[in-house]
This record gives C-alpha cells, sequence and structure tokens, in this order.
C-alpha cells in the first residue's frame, strides 16, 4: 500500500491547534499530514516515522472507520495521552 505524505496539511494544523502543539503529523487512513514540519525533516526523523507508521497500520488492522470510531472513544474515555493506540505508537518508536 503507497503511503503519501502531505505537509501543510489543513488537518494536521487543526490537530496541532487542539494539541496545543507546534509540530504533528497526524494519520488518516494511508496519508500522513503534516503541519510546520517539512517532509524532509519528518523522514529524518526515526522515532517519529515509526510512531506513525504504528498508526497506520492501527488503521490497517481496524478499518479506516472502525478504527477512527475506536481512536475517539479510547481518547474520549481516557485522554490523548493514556489512549491505548497514542500508547501502542510510542512504544513503536523504539522498535
Amino acid at each position: 500500500m503507497p503511503i503519501q505524505i502531505k505537509e501543510n496539511s489543513w488537518i494536521a494544523r487543526i490537530a496541532a491547534r487542539k494539541l496545543q502543539s507546534e509540530n504533528v503529523a497526524i494519520v488518516i487512513g494511508k496519508t500522513i499530514h503534516l503541519h510546520n514540519v517539512s517532509k524532509e525533516d519528518f523522514l529524518n526523523d526515526k522515532k517519529w516515522v515509526k510512531h506513525e507508521m504504528c498508526h497506520i497500520r492501527q488503521f490497517q488492522k481496524h478499518g479506516f472507520t472502525l478504527f477512527i470510531f475506536k481512536y475517539l472513544w479510547e481518547s474520549f474515555r481516557r485522554g490523548y495521552h493514556e489512549n491505548k493506540y497514542e500508547a501502542e505508537a510510542r512504544m513503536a518508536e523504539n522498535d
């Protein structure tokens, strides 16, 4: 499956505001949306790439709509940082 990287994404800009973060990458399906970071800088950060690739695998495993629902429900119940999908992606950073 080809993965796309989109710089200057409005989706990532909204996520950056919500997360109160200057630089953001967010995965939607098979696309990594970037805000305030270049594709080159993102790809040079191996931990960040591994984190986002984990989210791509999560989309593949659960399916597009179901994963979005599960991710949002998990974030609602536990918060962003305690979301089990985020915890799994953080663990993937060190693989």
